[in-house]
């Protein structure tokens, strides 16, 4: 049997560890022939070096960052775990990236705060964590305009919450000066967390409504799962 070390980044706020385990029990639930185990990068438990080393000798193991964006964590945090823990034979698949299955659930998230494709008098701002690496920030960025297709929206902009020079605020107001008379925010977030309680208190204090993040969906998982197809299928070939 192979394993799956479903891989997220770990939060202070409990509701992010329960989404992150609400995932690993739905992938299980797909995929009841594969061994699927949950660890975090900090802040919580079980840590990525423990559930390594966990593992038995020489078996066949995945890590599957649970992450959106290929920056820091996915390109320097964990590889350096999986070597300090002297895991041999673990792969590390790819992040989720801008899939277009989790660009549905987005849609899906909107739609069930009343958001239709038709309102041509509405702006909506994406939100999203945010990087200091200026490629992962750009490939966000188009989640927004892969969002906003076939839709009659004013228009779709991405912001991020930890970079100032790109604010849910400045966000706001370039669609206003495109002429949305209402907006709506799409975080662009796996799970809720202190940073989305953030943009929830701006979203709040401007009137702006706001969709529920992406969690633990159906088609999430499926991205997942298919990452760690990849990662295997790339294992196969080299």
């Amino acid at each position: 049997m192979s394993t799956l070390v479903l891989t997220a980044h770990g939060s202070r706020d409990p509701r992010s560890g329960a989404n992150a385990r609400a995932l690993a029990d739905r992938l299980a639930g797909m995929r009841p022939d594969l061994d699927v185990r949950l660890a975090f990068l900090e802040l919580n438990e079980p840590n990525l070096a423990d559930v390594l080393a966990g593992l038995p000798d020489g078996h066949q193991a995945v890590v599957a960052p649970f992450l959106l964006a290929s920056a820091y964590h996915a390109r320097l945090d964990i590889p350096k775990q999986i070597a300090e823990a002297g895991a041999h034979g673990v792969r590390q698949a790819d992040v989720l990236g801008e899939d277009e299955r989790l660009v549905s659930v987005l849609r899906e998230r909107l739609a069930e705060v009343g958001v239709s494709p038709d309102d041509d008098d509405l702006g909506v701002i994406v939100v999203a964590i945010g990087s200091s690496n200026s490629a992962a920030n750009a490939r966000t960025a188009k989640v927004a305009s892969r969002l906003a297709v076939g839709t009659g929206w004013t228009g779709a902009t991405t912001a991020f919450a930890t970079r100032p020079e790109a604010s849910v605020h400045k966000g706001a107001a370039h669609l206003r000066r495109r002429g949305a008379r209402r907006l709506v925010i799409a975080p662009w977030f796996l799970a809720p967390g202190l940073l989305t309680d953030g943009v929830s208190t701006f979203a709040r204090d401007n009137g702006i409504p706001m969709a529920a993040p992406l969690g633990a969906h159906r088609l999430v998982a499926e991205t997942v799962l298919d990452r760690y197809d990849e990662a295997l299928e790339a294992d196969a070939a080299a």
